[in-house]
């Protein structure tokens, strides 16, 4: 029986490597990753931006001030799915097990046996590096550890370019002298609170005990003492799906012209984002069970909840009745939003689900027709053209 191995790749600024293999010139320069709006936030950034002090999430205006010099291009979020699925394309082949991770340009690779064929795991790494460079273009870093967390602590470690290796049994020596911060379970009211006893170290706070941690910490204490130990059974107890089957995703962002929490503002704006999804799948014959809403407020916290439907729907009326009851359970605050997005999930492809009561069947054809004309408008002239009244 071997030991666990896992191999975690780390595209470094994913979009920006995806734009910089479209245009060569953007190569070596500033690039800002946000959306062309007023009240546009940054999206992603180079690190020469992040050097001047650019950060994801950072008002585009003050990211402007912070890095004159930048290109700023806006997000092509198809663009960079398009990349993320050529790289498990090419992964795939070093590993049944791999793991899409949160966020862009992240994978996980379970590599644990497959030394018999491509050698031993550092090995496994060069070669992916090898080929990822080749096809698509990427240059990833790479990093193997005994477990998920350890690798992605060692990822942390080098960016942004570099490969780390961990070995079996290494994992207290490994973690001790680091920071606190690189720790990816540590949430930032637990990380505050270890600061204020003055523990800075990964080393000093796993030598507490797990009482001694709930004390400080509170909930979820059990997770952060194994963690702090470089526990982590994540890869046994969480089997790996083929990416490549990976459903589509459709996201949809507003920025408000100002900060608002005034119903008669925040409704028509999620209205016109649950029709710009419904028109995305319509036109690839697709339909969702679950829609995403993510409430950004003007103090920069932000609120994501969802609600999800028996049958998958693609029309704009289900999709706009989905999406309020997505809004209503996230908009718990009384400060003023600032942007809202939103997002499909557990998407299928179409079906017209036939109803056995006329009435409801009868209309039920009759939005499928006005949603029909409704598009053919928008692929010919626009949807800036034509827009549905919302009554107040």
């Amino acid at each position: 029986m071997h030991e666990r191995t896992i191999i975690h790749l780390n595209i470094a600024d994913f979009s920006v490597a995806v734009e910089r293999l479209k245009d060569h010139s953007l190569r070596g320069r500033p690039l800002i990753i946000a959306p062309q709006a007023v009240r546009a936030t940054v999206y992603d950034m180079s690190e020469e931006a992040y050097q001047d002090g650019v950060r994801k999430g950072m008002p585009l205006i003050y990211a402007r001030r912070r890095c004159r010099r930048a290109n700023i291009l806006p997000p092509r979020p198809e663009d960079y799915e398009k990349a993320m699925q050529c790289c498990i394309r090419r992964v795939l082949r070093y590993s049944p097990q791999v793991e899409r991770a949160h966020g862009q340009g992240h994978l996980y690779l379970d590599v644990t046996g497959s030394h018999r064929l491509f050698g031993p795991p550092p090995d496994i790494g060069w070669r992916i590096r090898k080929t990822l460079r080749n096809d698509p273009g990427l240059d990833p870093i790479w990093s193997v550890g005994p477990n998920k967390l350890i690798a992605k602590v060692a990822s942390r470690i080098v960016k942004p370019s570099g490969e780390y290796i961990v070995a079996g049994g290494e994992e207290h020596a490994f973690l001790s002298p680091l920071p606190l911060s690189l720790l990816p379970t540590l949430k930032p009211r637990q990380y505050r609170r270890l600061r204020e006893v003055g523990i800075s170290r990964i080393g000093q706070a796993a030598t507490l005990s797990l009482q001694e941690l709930s004390i400080l910490c509170g909930g979820q204490a059990d997770v952060l003492y194994h963690s702090l130990q470089g526990v982590d059974h994540t890869p046994g107890q969480d089997p790996v799906q083929d990416p490549t089957r990976a459903e589509k995703q459709f996201f949809f962002q507003q920025f408000l012209a100002e900060d608002s929490n005034r119903e008669e503002i925040i409704r028509p704006a999620l209205l016109h984002l649950a029709r710009q999804a419904g028109f995305a799948l319509r036109r690839q014959k697709l339909a969702c069970r679950k829609i995403r809403i993510k409430l950004l407020y003007s103090d920069t916290i932000s609120c994501t909840r969802q609600a999800a439907c028996k049958i998958p729907i693609f029309l704009d009326q289900d999709l706009e009745q989905l999406a309020i009851s997505g809004l209503f359970r996230c908009w718990r605050r009384r400060v003023r939003i600032r942007s809202i997005s939103l997002g499909c999930r557990d998407i299928f492809p179409r079906m017209h689900q036939l109803s056995l009561f006329h009435d409801i069947n009868k209309k039920n054809r009759k939005n499928i027709e006005l949603n029909k004309t409704i598009d053919k408008i928008h692929e010919r002239f626009g949807q800036a053209k034509l827009y549905k009244g919302v009554m107040q």
